[in-house]
């Protein structure tokens, strides 16, 4: 399987654009994790940002990355994970979205994206960008290929503030016009009394061009992202605990079991275009 999903060695190493998880790709079941990673190449100076902007979430989603694996290696199924830092550029974005490059990030300048020209921004979409997203095409038409289609699932976290307003919601489920996994996944956690789980909170789904429109939108696969909060995985016991409650909602979806159909239902941003 890893073979077949990392082809090559350059696909490996230190410096890869990406990491996949093996698993059954036919499991009915794939995770991706497109903020995974604060790695940032040495060639890049860190972006003349200082060593405690990378353990901010501007430079990552705390926690995402341990919670994608856990759950791959609870399910058996493969995972795509991001080896970059968002700061050098966003794969969960559209190409033409202003905010592909950041140069400004929560209140921190980033001097290494303050007079980035068109040829190093291409440089960083074939170096980063592409290799990650190919990763996630390889990883979902091999799941297709299998016969059972697969669900997908993307994995994020998000600030216990924003601004210095506290964020209420322990986790939110984001999507945008397809419902099939995003409300079972809503009305499985808010089971629990104890969880305030966010409907679009707390952002909205509905993001042209981001990873889910590019890979399942456009597929007419069922898929949903989660947001965790941050500080509830911040560390090993955090993601367990949250491992096991999303395991426990996705096993009452008979996930590998129940037929998964190919079904469109567009996109709230507008027709969908390539």
């Amino acid at each position: 399987m890893r073979n077949v999903l990392n082809p090559g060695p350059a696909a490996q190493g230190a410096e890869a654009a990406f990491e996949i998880l093996p698993g059954d790709v036919g499991a009915g079941l794939i995770l991706l994790c497109d903020h995974a990673s604060s790695h940032v190449p040495a060639e890049y100076a860190s972006l003349g940002l200082p060593p405690s902007e990378f353990k901010r979430h501007i430079a990552y989603d705390i926690g995402a990355a341990a919670l994608t694996r856990t759950l791959a290696s609870r399910f058996g199924v493969p995972a795509v994970l991001s080896h970059f830092s968002r700061l050098l550029i966003d794969p969960n974005r559209g190409l033409d979205d202003p905010t592909l490059i950041m140069r400004l990030s929560d209140g921190a300048v980033v001097p290494g994206n303050a007079r980035i020209d068109r040829e190093e921004r291409e440089r960083r979409i074939a170096r980063f960008y592409q290799p990650y997203d190919d990763a996630v095409n390889r990883t979902i038409e091999a799941g297709m290929a299998s016969g059972r289609l697969p669900m997908i699932l993307s994995i994020h976290s998000f600030t216990p503030l924003w601004k210095g307003r506290p964020r209420p919601w322990h986790a939110g489920i984001l999507w945008d016009a397809d419902p099939r996994l995003a409300r079972p996944l809503i009305a499985g956690l808010a089971s629990d009394p104890a969880i305030v789980v966010g409907d679009n909170e707390p952002y909205h789904g509905a993001l042209k061009g981001d990873t889910l429109y590019r890979h399942a939108t456009k597929r007419g696969l069922a898929h949903a992202l989660v947001e965790i909060r941050q500080d509830l995985i911040a560390d090993p016991a955090g993601v367990d605990a949250w491992a096991e409650r999303l395991a426990s909602v996705l096993r009452s979806l008979e996930i590998g079991v129940a037929p998964h159909q190919v079904e469109f239902f567009g996109s709230l941003t507008g027709p969908l275009v390539d």
